[in-house]
């Protein structure tokens, strides 16, 4: 479970986030959505323990700076950012040294690399792929731990048909497995399939929340309601 509360970051007077409150369930794929600006990615990276802010940031009931919580996330950054000299091979390794990860890790590091078709690119060096390459070794590196809550922040950004049918398919599973899941997008057709919980950002607020539930009985329609809130107060500002 990921439990934010109270999340605010400035920087000097300029407010990123804006006293954000909301929770991931286990077994949860929720969404943060919102145009470029909106204060999406600032919130994925407090989460990830990249940033100093106020409030309250729980992973399954530990405080996000803590070893503890560390040891549960996992999290793809908007933008890749592989180690120039290492092959792909060696990121795998590398993690599952740091998180003193237990003998068969291999076997599943190659499950992954083969599923998102980086396992004929095992020995290339980091600075030589593509960014849509880096792209997956991010993925690969943060599953392999077999985190209880993983971060997306513009997942599908870069990556190829076959790797976003891939990664639709592991979000699948890693939700029936009861991972709590969070994704920022400002693109909701990315995400329309298989989301449970949307908050809609705009100027560093959480202007609306919904559930898939609510949203089905009541016949709204979410992308409408996005629009409604991203297109009106652009225009106010």
């Amino acid at each position: 479970m990921l439990n934010v509360s109270h999340l605010t970051k400035k920087y000097n007077r300029f407010t990123a986030n804006d006293n954000l409150s909301f929770i991931v369930n286990d077994g949860e794929i929720a969404v943060i959505a919102g145009p470029n600006g909106a204060g999406k990615s600032t919130a994925i990276k407090c989460i990830a323990g990249l940033l100093r802010f106020s409030g309250e940031i729980e992973i399954c009931g530990y405080n996000n700076k803590s070893i503890e919580a560390k040891q549960l996330l996992g999290y793809i950054p908007e933008i890749p950012a592989p180690f120039d000299l290492l092959t792909v091979w060696e990121h795998m390794e590398f993690i599952a040294r740091a998180y003193k990860l237990k003998d068969g890790w291999q076997a599943r590091a190659e499950e992954l690399m083969k599923r998102l078709e980086l396992y004929d690119k095992r020995n290339k060096l980091g600075k030589e792929l593509s960014k849509g390459m880096q792209q997956k070794i991010s993925i690969c590196c943060a599953l392999l731990i077999e985190p209880k809550v993983v971060l997306f922040d513009e997942p599908f950004v870069g990556l190829d048909p076959h790797a976003i049918k891939e990664l639709k398919a592991m979000l699948f599973e890693m939700r029936d497995k009861g991972m709590s899941i969070i994704i920022s997008t400002h693109m909701l057709d990315s995400v329309e399939e298989f989301w449970d919980k949307v908050f809609i950002m705009m100027n560093g607020r959480i202007e609306a929340e919904r559930t898939r539930a609510y949203v089905e009985k009541n016949g709204e329609n979410l992308e409408e309601l996005f629009f409604s809130i991203t297109e009106k107060e652009a225009s106010e500002s």
